[in-house]
Formats: structure tokens, C-alpha cells, sequence
């Protein structure tokens, strides 16, 4: 994402800047994931399957890696990441419910395959409801 202009934000994949990356940052959002991962693996291993998978479902380097783009980048680029996040997750609930409703019927290769076509089309479209909306452009 393009920081300093006005209008709404661009995606752009920048494969250089990958070398950028200190390996303390690296460190912090593994050591975090996989101690996410843990605790969800205890807590389903203790209450049961269902509550783990809640656990689950938490984005494992989502927290880690936000606080270090804010302290790197700064808070608009963290924020803007939180909204993809988010809006990722909708596309996620979109998945699980076409997956749950259609894997019994279709069977499992084609219930994953339109399932992940919603997600791709829920996460796009909000993507692009939210920059119609024009949030992430200096609010």
C-alpha cells in the first residue's frame, strides 16, 4: 500500500523488500503463531474439539505482525492492514458456510472449490466496497 496520497490506497507486491525483513520480526510472529497454535492444541485436547477450533480460527500472526508494522511503519499502514484482515475474515465466514452446506451433497473437491470461490468473491467485493466507501484514503 502507497502511503502519503490521497484517494483510495494500491495494492502493489513488492518481492525485493522481502530481504527487509529482520529476522526478530520474524521470530516474534512464529514464536506467536505457534504458541497460539499450542494453547489452541491443550484446549482441544481439554474441552473438546469445538472449543479448540475456535482457537482455531484466530488469526495466529495477526497481532504480531500489526504491532510491528505500526512500530515500523506507522498506524495507517497497521489499520490498513487490520481492514484486510478483517475484511479476509468475512470471506472466511463465507467459506465455512458454503463448505458446511455443500460438502455432503457435492462431496469434498468441488465443496472446497466453490467454497473457495465464495471467499475470493465475498474478499474481493468487500475490498472494493470498502474503497468505494473510501476508508484507507487519509481518514
Amino acid at each position: 500500500m502507497s502511503a502519503g496520497r490521497s484517494g483510495p490506497p494500491h495494492v502493489r507486491v513488492r518481492i525485493g523488500r522481502v530481504r527487509e525483513v529482520r529476522a526478530k520480526a520474524l521470530l516474534v510472529r512464529f514464536a506467536f503463531g505457534a504458541a497460539v497454535s499450542t494453547v489452541a492444541g491443550v484446549v482441544s485436547t481439554v474441552f473438546g474439539p469445538r472449543a479448540g477450533g475456535v482457537l482455531l480460527a484466530f488469526p495466529a500472526i495477526l497481532l504480531a505482525s500489526l504491532t510491528l508494522v505500526a512500530k515500523e511503519e506507522d498506524l495507517r499502514a497497521a489499520r490498513d492492514d487490520a481492514r484486510g484482515a478483517a475484511i479476509g475474515s468475512v470471506g472466511m465466514v463465507a467459506f465455512a458456510i458454503v463448505c458446511a452446506v455443500s460438502a455432503h451433497t457435492v462431496g469434498g473437491w468441488v465443496a472446497l472449490a466453490v467454497a473457495t470461490l465464495a471467499w475470493v468473491v465475498v474478499s474481493v467485493a468487500g475490498y472494493l466496497l470498502v474503497r468505494r466507501l473510501g476508508h484507507g484514503a487519509d481518514e
